[in-house]
C-alpha cells in the first residue's frame, strides 16, 4: 500500500510467533536464544506458566516458545530473524564457533541469509531486513517488502510509533 492510500486492513502486523518445543525445554531455551543469541526474557502471564515454555523478547516484538506434547521439529516452517546488514556475518561467526550448524543461502539476490536450527530441530533463519521502512506526514509508516531486486515492492501498513 503506497503512502497516502486509504488503509483498511484487518491485519496490521505479527504481535508474535511461537516455536513448539518438548517438555522440559526451558533451561536449553533460556541458554540458546538467551544467552547465545541475547534476547531479553520476559515474564509469561501467571495464568500461563503451567502450560511451560517461555518468551523472550525479538524488538517490538515477542517469540513465545511453547511446550508441545506429541513434539515434532518443524523442519519447513520457520521464524526469519532480521539482523543489521554490518552483523549477520557476525551472528553467523557467534552461532558456528558455538557448535551451532549454520549454512548461507543465496536465492534471493541482494539479501545475505543462513539457516539453521535450534536445540531440537526447528528450522530458523537469519536474514538482513528485507524492507526498507517509509513514512508518510500522518506518520503513518510503510515497508516496503521486496523479494528481489527486480520485484515489484509490496508495502504493509505499520500503525504509528506511540
Amino acid at each position: 500500500m503506497p503512502p497516502g492510500a486509504v488503509h483498511n486492513m484487518l491485519l496490521i502486523e505479527i504481535d508474535h510467533i511461537q516455536i513448539a518445543a518438548p517438555k522440559g525445554c526451558e533451561e536449553v531455551a533460556r541458554f540458546f536464544f538467551g544467552s547465545l543469541l541475547k534476547l531479553e526474557e520476559i515474564e509469561k502471564p501467571e495464568a500461563l506458566r503451567a502450560r511451560g515454555g517461555c518468551w523472550f523478547r525479538v524488538g517490538s516484538r515477542q517469540l513465545h516458545i511453547g511446550v508441545e506434547e506429541d513434539f515434532r521439529p518443524a523442519r519447513k516452517a520457520h521464524v526469519a530473524f532480521a539482523v543489521p546488514k554490518d552483523e549477520i556475518e557476525q551472528v553467523f561467526v557467534r552461532l558456528t564457533m558455538d557448535g551451532v550448524p549454520c549454512q548461507w543461502d543465496n536465492a534471493i539476490d541482494g539479501i545475505r541469509r543462513f539457516y539453521t536450527s535450534d536445540p531440537w530441530g526447528n528450522r530458523l533463519e537469519f536474514t538482513e531486513p528485507t524492507y526498507e521502512s517509509i513514512s508518510d506526514p500522518a506518520g503513518i509508516r510503510f515497508r516496503s517488502l521486496r523479494a528481489s531486486a527486480d520485484d515489484v515492492s509490496v508495502f504493509a501498513c505499520v500503525p504509528p510509533l506511540k
